[in-house]
């Protein structure tokens, strides 16, 4: 299952639904939401992967915590809600704040249901991640181009399809992401289409907030 699969098939679906009853935000805004997390978490976890240290710790924890059942059963994503911040905290470290503070100006989704969400998420994306690893058989070793592969597949297949506001979203993020690459995800992702409003204003109606804006009714 390919990344687009994941988001535009019945496991985002129905983790958007989910979020939707408990947090009362629109479905596109939490589908919008997961369309930029995802891409985001797998960069930088492909990031951090490039130590052997913390390949081996991704490993163990892909192995131990995140085998793909929660995509046949969404609605763990709720109750796994605790383990999903520990995942973001570890993942985004420092960052955690901003990446936080960019993705609710961008969605429109309110500061304080921002992180709860994401943290629903979180184990649905990894849980995503480890169902590659085991149908790849990858080891530790791997995992850079196994998330690399799936980054760039969303990519090719993003720019292919025919084009809709979801598949904009994630092909204005993963071509970005894959090109001239800063070594810093925050900034290729976030930092070039997300954030920085002056480049937006610059891109005349091509950056990522305009897109976002017409998925989301404005909001």
């Amino acid at each position: 299952m390919s990344l687009i699969d994941l988001l535009t098939g019945n496991t985002g679906n129905q983790v958007a639904e989910q979020a939707e009853g408990k947090f009362g935000i629109s479905r596109n805004q939490v589908i919008a939401l997961l369309a930029v997390a995802a891409p985001l978490i797998i960069s930088y976890l492909r990031n951090k992967s490039q130590d052997s240290n913390e390949a081996e710790s991704l490993n163990k924890a892909l192995d131990k915590d995140h085998d793909g059942s929660i995509l046949d059963d969404v609605s763990q994503a709720d109750a796994r809600q605790d383990e999903g911040n520990s995942i973001l905290s570890h993942v985004f470290g420092g960052d955690k704040q901003n990446v936080e503070n960019q993705l609710s100006q961008n969605t429109g989704i309110s500061i304080d249901k921002i992180g709860p969400i994401l943290s629903m998420l979180a184990p649905v994306i990894m849980g995503y991640i480890g169902r590659e690893k085991q149908q790849n058989n990858v080891g530790a070793g791997g995992l850079g181009d196994l998330l690399g592969g799936i980054l760039g597949n969303a990519s090719n297949q993003a720019q292919n399809q025919q084009s809709s506001p979801l598949n904009d979203i994630l092909g204005s993020v993963l071509g970005n992401g894959q090109s001239q690459s800063s070594g810093n995800p925050l900034n290729d992702i976030l930092g070039s289409v997300l954030g920085g409003g002056n480049q937006q204003k610059q891109q005349g109606g091509g950056g990522l907030g305009d897109i976002l804006g017409s998925f989301l009714g404005g909001k």
